[in-house]
């Protein structure tokens, strides 16, 4: 038999080519589109006129690795909050661009509070309940013209939820006449673009220039998701946020959100992802940071933490002793990497195997940057280590654990360490 070997590449699609838009100033900025690398963004659920648990809360999803926060801004007394938290946050130590969430009085919010508009990072509206009737276009224009004059860039996010009625009656009653009629489904999905790209054009046509426009289109399934991004992606070079909005709670909302957004970057789509989570009560907030950066690291976007591989385990690992490594490891990488991102650059690229029997484990170690094999249920007691692909040494006792982490530290201190730099 003769098998012809592929040469199709491996790997994601190729960017499309977005317009690029900074966000924030000076060293604190991110730039978005325009083939910088995947931003990670979330928001907050606390009350933004409650200027602590606000600051508090943005200052563990910053640390968390967010690098855009989005704050609600509903009424006066949460703009009057907004350059206090900004303040807090600059006390702290916190220097993460803030974006205003506005639905329904933004315009005049920003008009009644211009420090709030001068102290916001972006501006979030929905061109869905942005103004209704004949007041539509002169309060889009109104926020428009503020984000201008304070130099902000604007997001021009469609939900399904709250969408333009009258755009979308008025396509459903086009529909209706038609020979052909789409379902309504697909005209909801066009009117969702529509909505998008008709506010993106009226604040060009009002004077703010495409490198501070990003749009979104967030519906709350899955498969519609993918085609109105794609629509988008067709029709459009803006700069795309991507979320599933609504995603859910738990493992709903990460599967979810990962099968939607795992196709649209693979198709080159996106350039901001949220992933929409609802956290239990009382629960973490942070969760959906740590998600987004698990679902672009994994796709090989980006590198945030050295990851870990571990085996599922099965008959021949009754033991537990490589499941409480895998997660010793995993728990002392993540907690290290404050510290080691500073001394030790590009460590959040290593690779750590831990295995538990010798079906796959040696050859999965091999792979890693630093690997080891447990033995597995009759197996000989012994877990061989291997370093760049080389078998170095064989661990055995009741110190493996203690024993194998100082292997990862001084491999990371070899290879990532000031003295490998000065050797390069």
């Amino acid at each position: 038999m003769n098998l012809a070997i592929s040469d199709a590449p491996c790997g994601p699609r190729p960017r499309r080519a977005t317009v690029a838009v900074r966000v924030g100033e000076g060293d604190a900025s991110v730039m978005v589109g325009g083939g910088a690398p995947i931003v990670v963004q979330s928001m907050t659920n606390t009350d933004t006129a409650d200027i602590e648990a606000t600051a508090r809360q943005v200052a563990a999803l910053w640390r968390a690795g967010s690098e855009l926060v989005r704050i609600t801004v509903d009424r006066d007394e949460a703009a009057a909050a907004v350059p206090h938290i900004r303040d807090a946050l600059l006390k702290r130590g916190v220097r993460v661009p803030l974006i205003g969430d506005f639905h329904y009085i933004g315009h005049k919010l920003l008009s009644d509070h211009p420090a709030c508009a001068e102290a916001l990072d972006k501006y979030r509206i929905n061109p869905g309940n942005v103004g209704f009737k004949n007041k539509r276009d002169l309060q889009f224009g109104r926020i428009i013209e503020i984000a201008m004059r304070n130099g902000k860039p604007v997001r021009i996010g469609a939900n399904w939820g709250s969408l333009d009625q009258e755009l979308l009656t008025s396509l459903m009653d086009d529909n209706a006449a038609s020979a052909a009629p789409l379902e309504a489904g697909a005209v909801t999905r066009e009117a969702m673009v529509r909505s998008a790209l008709l506010s993106a054009a009226r604040a060009e046509e009002i004077g703010l220039s495409r490198e501070r426009i990003i749009l979104s289109a967030k519906v709350s399934s899955v498969q519609d998701l993918i085609t109105v991004y794609r629509m988008l992606g067709e029709r459009s070079d803006y700069a795309l946020h991507l979320g599933l909005t609504e995603a859910g709670m738990g493992s709903k909302g990460i599967v979810a959100s990962a099968a939607a957004l795992g196709v649209l970057l693979q198709e080159g789509l996106g350039d901001t992802i949220r992933i929409s989570l609802t956290p239990e009560p009382g629960g973490d907030r942070t969760q959906e940071v740590k998600v987004a950066q698990e679902l672009l690291q994994t796709m090989g976007f980006r590198s945030f933490t050295p990851q870990v591989a571990a085996c599922p385990g099965c008959g021949r690992t009754t033991s537990t002793v490589f499941q409480e490594l895998a997660r010793d490891i995993q728990g002392y990488l993540a907690h290290s990497m404050p510290q080691w991102r500073a001394l030790y650059p590009g460590v959040e690229k290593l690779n750590v195997a831990v295995m538990g029997c010798i079906v796959n484990g040696p050859g999965e170690s091999k792979h890693a940057d630093i690997g080891i094999s447990l033995p597995g249920t009759g197996e000989t007691p012994a877990a061989p280590v291997f370093v760049d692909g080389i078998k170095t040494v064989t661990l055995r006792g009741p110190r493996i654990a203690e024993e194998f982490k100082a292997l990862v530290d001084d491999y990371i201190v070899r290879r990532y360490g000031p003295g490998r730099r000065a050797a390069e």
